[in-house]
């Protein structure tokens, strides 16, 4: 489907930058997490947000 507005040429190339692509998308994630309040983006981790609770 991609090949049909990109040349052959093209296709490739955004095949070699997928993971790249992803990796810089996750370490942005990250790097998001940890300049703001984690605590915040934390609590919707299933698994994680158990781990915080607060004692009232």
């Amino acid at each position: 489907t991609m090949s049909k507005f990109l040349g052959p040429c093209y296709v490739q190339l955004a095949k070699n930058w997928i993971p790249m692509l992803g990796m810089w998308g996750a370490m942005g994630t990250m790097g998001l997490v940890w300049a703001t309040d984690w605590r915040l983006i934390l609590d919707w981790v299933p698994y994680i947000n158990g781990k915080f609770k607060k004692d009232d």
